[in-house]
């Protein structure tokens, strides 16, 4: 006891100014350490009140950027703005190479999207579809809002703010997955999922990838199968996957190859892994017993995961797949872990080649379908998405490949865009026969309004800067106008001759 409190009071002299007094060499000691702790703390707290203040200054820069890229009005044209620094630090909009024609089409194409809007919005809001005849709506994807649903990336990127609100609204209160319905598997995937992360990508906001893991987890068991193939059909309330009777119990090739996107996506954005695994099993799988040409047929047993004897074609049931083996590896950012995706879509396109012919007397270039060892002369309006997957995959060749498949990428646009301008009504048939000596001719039809061309015209515009892929839209776009618009929305023709007769 005698040690411990002498030990102590050994301590307390310490503390003792006394101490110091008596020993000038320690005072000047415990000052000098006194002043640098004081200068540390002092210059940690400058250091943190600094940051503080820059980081609330990037937040209101952010949130100016934020207000500004709001009130753009649309796609402002290819190479039509530059951003541009003024003396007081602003960024402004240079608008000076603004085309007036291109301005007054964009106007005129968002006139068209509020008409469809809001004749939805005022006859079936919420449902799947409207019929503008009757002015009535169809749950004809279970009652998901496939309609809002798909249109909300369209309504944030042309400032349709009060739309967007209001549709945002509905999904938040109102979309409910929970139904005893056998849904599409690759529908939902790609106008529901797809849908809801297309918003949340825009717009950030949670409520969207809350909806999309949702609808995510009630089609995952489709994917429980022994090969990974998933089956094509779900119900979303309990389960049970299957695919129609019509298939002889075969999975659909697009069907089973269109979801990696959104599901990889989706992986991304909620950290969850197993929907991006679902998704690339298949893939893996689809390698295992990949032709030597690259073309799959459009059945594919889920049980082995071996193509059934079937039609191989670009058109319809077997389009998507090639579209999204080159879309996920330019998802993936191009790196070594995608390679296998741009492999395998570069070993389909030389089957492709194999499946190309010309008419006469026009050499309009057409893909054919193939069954077993003939070729059929038949193109779907369908495979008219080629021409702009062949753009977007071309940049990924070498110079010489680049401009063979770019070259066959512009002649497969003009015959589709010569699909709609062989009909009186200037809009397309379903699908095309070519004949000896005669060109092109109506298979199906009706028009029911298919994108696929559109959609290449852009990609081909955007890649080459050539404006006649611009005008080949714009006609399109008002023949639409003239033959399927109404007072309550957009129809589909459906009479042989391709005049108005609606559906």
């Amino acid at each position: 006891m005698a040690r411990s409190r002498s030990s102590s009071s050994s301590w307390w002299r310490y503390l003792h100014p006394s101490y110091y007094l008596k020993r000038p060499k320690r005072l000047a000691l415990v000052f000098i350490s006194f002043v640098f702790i004081t200068f540390a703390v002092w210059d940690r707290q400058s250091l943190v009140q600094e940051q503080e203040a820059e980081i609330s200054k990037l937040n209101e820069e952010l949130i100016r950027l934020q207000d500004q890229l709001r009130e753009v009005k649309g796609n402002l044209g290819y190479l039509g703005e530059r951003m541009i620094h003024t003396n007081d630090n602003k960024i402004i909009k240079d608008l000076v190479d603004i085309d007036p024609i291109n301005e007054e089409r964009r106007e005129k194409v968002k006139e068209a999207m509020l008409h469809a809007w809001d004749s939805y919005e005022k006859y079936a809001w919420g449902q799947d579809e409207l019929q503008p005849q009757s002015k009535n709506g169809v749950n004809s994807f279970g009652g998901l809002g496939a309609t809002l649903i798909d249109s909300l990336d369209t309504l944030y990127i042309m400032g349709l703010e009060d739309e967007f609100r209001r549709a945002r609204e509905w999904v938040a209160n109102s979309l409910d997955f929970n139904k005893d319905y056998e849904a599409s598997v690759f529908e939902t995937t790609i106008r529901v999922v797809g849908g809801l992360l297309s918003a949340y990508d825009l717009s950030g906001d949670e409520i969207f990838l809350e909806k999309a893991k949702d609808i995510a987890d009630r089609l995952l068991p489709a994917w429980n199968t022994p090969s990974g193939i998933p089956y094509n059909r779900i119900n979303l309330v309990h389960g049970n996957p299957h695919n129609p009777g019509w298939t002889g119990g075969n999975s659909i090739l697009a069907d089973s190859g269109t979801e990696q996107l959104e599901f990889i996506a989706l992986s991304q954005r909620t950290g969850d892994p197993k929907y991006q695994q679902k998704v690339e099993n298949v893939i893996i799988q689809l390698q295992k017993t990949f032709p030597s040409d690259g073309l799959l047929p459009i059945f594919i047993n889920p049980h082995s995961g071996a193509a059934s004897y079937s039609t191989i074609t670009f058109g319809a049931m077997g389009d998507s797949f090639y579209e999204y083996l080159l879309k996920a590896w330019i998802q993936g950012n191009k790196t070594e872990t995608v390679k296998h995706y741009r492999k395998m879509w570069e070993t389909s396109m030389e089957g492709l080649l194999s499946l190309i012919r010309k008419t006469t007397p026009s050499s309009f270039t057409y893909i054919c379908e193939k069954n077993g060892g003939s070729l059929s002369d038949k193109m779907d309006e369908l495979a008219c998405f080629v021409p702009g997957m062949l753009t977007l995959g071309s940049s990924g060749y070498g110079p010489e490949k680049a401009e063979k498949f770019l070259s066959l990428a512009k002649e497969l646009s003009w015959t589709c865009y010569n699909f709609y301008q062989s009909t009186s009504t200037k809009l397309a048939g379903e699908n095309y026969y070519f004949y000896v000596g005669e060109d092109m001719g109506i298979g199906t039809s009706w028009n029911i309004l298919r994108p696929e061309t559109i959609e290449s015209l852009m990609y081909l515009w955007r890649f080459t800067g050539n404006k006649t892929y611009q005008d080949w839209g714009w006609d399109i776009f008002q023949a639409f106008e003239k033959n399927s618009r109404m007072d309550s929305g957009y129809v589909g023709l459906k009479d042989k001759k391709m005049t108005r007769e609606y559906y």
